[in-house]
């Protein structure tokens, strides 16, 4: 029930949201019949954006997220499949229940739409001296804490594309926890720099990627696919932090790569790791890769067996 009576305070509270709203809409070009000169509405780059982000996603599940009316998400989604950007298969838990996948179209479609909300918003930022976008920053994050503060859950992650700063913490925490668990020298962290240079020069996101699992806004995984050959991909530089490491993330991570590698045309997949790396080890083999070699070295400071692993698609 509606009061009748008149409180100028809310009223201008009320007016000053909805003027803000107007403002904000109009300044990022959200209102534009497409989203940032793309060739994608509003509704369809948010539900490409939400499929590249989930490790499994349903259509429910882009219901309840994104609040869509189930017709109206059923209706885009067909479109999106007809423009060869969406896919369906069925879940590999649960065959009545299908999953939504980004295709290789639609997964250069998501790069480009990231790329071009990331120029957009660093151009508006870029406006602003550094006290103003730090002030601008906590007061967004201020609105989002307040009208949905967090909920009590389980911890959980989620596994997205690497962004600009990502590589170089990938580097990093190489370098560290390789020193740090099994006594690695500095040339193992030149080597995972000059494989994630190479992966940056040479990047083609219809069949290479890199994903990162977040867990409460901060990275604790990594894992590379990149093309060997037309037929073979190879995974690269899988690692887990110690903080998340028992939630699954290192297995979500590999499954990610071999649904990505099916869906880009691979025949095979391969990788290169050592005997040492048993928790890796275990992932690689419930996973499905098949060990194939094996060959002692010495390398990064330390004396090791090297093996190859492989997987056929």
């Amino acid at each position: 029930m509606t009061s009748s009576i008149f409180d100028p305070v809310l009223e201008g509270q009320i007016a000053a949201v909805r003027g803000f709203s107007r403002f904000y809409t109009s300044k990022l070009g959200i209102i534009e019949p497409k989203l940032l000169d793309s060739p994608w509405t509003l509704q369809e780059a948010r539900i490409i954006y939400e499929i590249a982000q989930r490790q499994n996603c349903t259509a429910t599940d882009l219901t309840r997220e994104l609040r869509l009316d189930a017709g109206f998400l059923s209706r885009t989604l067909q479109a999106l499949q007809r423009r060869r950007i969406v896919a369906r298969k069925p879940s590999s838990t649960d065959r009545r229940v299908n999953e939504l996948t980004l295709t290789a179209r639609g997964r250069a479609a998501f790069a480009e739409l990231d790329g071009r909300s990331r120029r957009a918003v660093a151009a508006l930022l870029g406006e602003l001296d550094d006290r103003e976008r730090a002030a601008v920053v906590h007061a967004m994050r201020m609105i989002e804490q307040t009208l949905a503060p967090p909920s009590p859950k389980p911890a959980g992650f989620l596994l997205r594309s690497h962004r600009p700063g990502d590589i170089g913490w990938v580097i990093s925490r190489h370098g560290a926890l390789y020193a740090q668990e099994y006594g690695w020298d500095i040339s193992f962290e030149a080597l995972v720099a000059e494989i994630a240079a190479q992966f940056i020069r040479s990047y083609d996101p219809s069949r290479e990627h890199c994903w990162i699992a977040d867990l409460d806004g901060e990275p604790v995984g990594s894992i590379f696919l990149v093309k060997a050959s037309d037929k073979v991909a190879k995974l690269r530089l899988l690692l887990v932090e110690n903080k998340a490491r028992g939630l699954g993330v290192g297995r979500a991570l590999t499954e990610q790569c071999i649904r990505f590698a099916r869906d880009a045309g691979y025949g095979s997949i391969t990788l290169w790791t050592q005997s040492i790396l048993v928790a890796a080890r275990g992932i690689y083999q419930r996973a499905g890769f098949k060990r194939v070699t094996e060959a002692e070295h010495h390398s990064f400071g330390v004396d090791l067996v090297g093996e190859t692993w492989e997987m056929k698609l």
